[in-house]
């Protein structure tokens, strides 16, 4: 399959006019599409350049979404962009906060559906983990998310609409003509929630080029972080179309243990994946390629997986630092965490081959919001132990 030809599913995502009135959201739609639909609106083409600029600006830097509020366009029009769009994002069921800071949101789309996003304060950034499907379609047999079935990908105004409905609960939306401050409590984004986002790449796509514009939300792409499983024929147009970090959800040296832990590599497998990041940071200007790698009892802890895993990215030359993330546990999971012992030594033989690897610190633990536990809250219904194990082949 070519590198540019895109990957389909048996999902749908849902139009972006919104049943009620049969307005448009405005949210989501890029430079490009905004402005013909301000033009099909009625807008003069050659005001419309003008007008997009001014509309994006009240809503990605100022976060404004009364029309009302948009002072610097005439009353008349105004009134007309409320007759015909509307400014929306998702809504937030509930938020739960942890004792640690993170905040958890149930975020609750069209159609009734819900979804989780989870923001993270540490003392240099502030990381904002949002979901791209509803559900996701590749079953890893760690993660929570994964026992969840696919229901449809997220339209690119759920997926920025997170970005923004988390800085209106963090209150960072500056003030027109306020004093500028660059201290910004949503500063990186990951896309690490529920779901596999290059199986949804053009709305994700669409949502970080809003997120990165300079005259909106204003996110570096070195500061936005897309996690894949390894949909390689994807990768290419990621470096090519969005250029932001990447991080791969890797888990395991082995095709064998590979296989079961992440099932898309039954697809493509690790020669295959590694194949197509070797070009990935110098295509995408990325310094590395992050691996994660979820540690779990006596599965993919060994010090021979740690030797084989610096020797997998020696020999596909790929820049890389090496993520160790302790697994999660949630109800029913079929893996134990790797001792902390164990994870220390794991690190170690990697840190003295020359690559970082440093050890995530789980982060929300007491509110299910950690790595690898997102499910929402309407699909919580627990299978048992050997009903997971089944599914996963173990």
């Amino acid at each position: 399959m070519p590198a540019s030809a895109p990957i389909t599913q048996d999902v749908h995502t849902i139009p972006r006019t919104l049943p009620e009135g049969g307005k448009v959201n405005l949210v989501g739609l890029t430079r490009d599409r905004l402005r013909a639909a301000l033009i099909e609106a009625g807008t003069p083409e050659k005001q419309a350049k003008m007008r997009t600029g001014q509309i994006w600006q009240w809503i990605y830097q100022w976060g404004v979404r009364d029309f009302d509020q948009m002072t610097n366009l005439a009353k008349p029009y105004r009134a007309m962009l409320a007759e015909k769009f509307t400014v929306e994002i998702p809504e937030v069921v509930s938020k739960q906060v942890s004792s640690d800071g993170t905040r958890k949101y149930l975020v609750r789309i069209a159609g009734g559906h819900e979804v989780e996003t989870v923001y993270i304060p540490e003392e240099d950034r502030g990381t904002l983990c949002i979901s791209s499907q509803v559900g996701c379609t590749l079953t890893c047999s760690f993660c929570h998310t994964g026992t969840q079935k696919l229901v449809r990908n997220l339209t690119a105004a759920e997926i920025v609409g997170q970005v923004m409905m988390a800085r209106d609960d963090l209150e960072e939306w500056p003030v027109p003509g306020a004093p500028k401050d660059e201290t910004r409590l949503l500063s990186n984004i990951v896309l690490m929630g529920m779901g596999e986002p290059l199986y949804n790449f053009e709305n994700v796509r669409d949502a970080m080029k809003i997120a990165m514009d300079a005259e909106g939300i204003q996110l570096s792409r070195r500061r936005i972080t897309l996690s894949t499983s390894g949909v390689v024929p994807e990768i290419a147009r990621t470096a090519d179309e969005i250029g932001c970090q990447l991080a791969i959800s890797f888990h395991a040296t082995t095709d064998e243990t590979r296989d079961k832990l992440v099932p898309i590599n039954k697809r493509w497998n690790i020669e295959t994946l590694l194949e197509a990041l070797k070009t990935y940071p110098k295509a995408s200007n990325s310094e590395r390629i992050t691996f994660e790698y979820v540690m779990l009892k006596d599965v993919n802890d060994s010090d021979d997986d740690a030797r084989r895993l610096i020797q997998l990215v020696k020999d596909y030359g790929i820049p890389a630092k090496i993520n160790l993330i302790p697994f999660n546990e949630w109800p029913g999971a079929p893996y134990q965490r790797s001792s902390n012992n164990r994870i220390r030594a794991f690190a170690d033989i990697i840190y003295k081959a020359g690559y970082a690897s440093p050890i995530r610190t789980p982060r929300g633990e007491d509110i299910m919001a950690a790595c690898g536990q997102l499910k929402s809250a309407t699909e919580r219904a627990r299978k048992s132990r050997r009903q997971i194990e089944a599914e996963a082949g173990l």
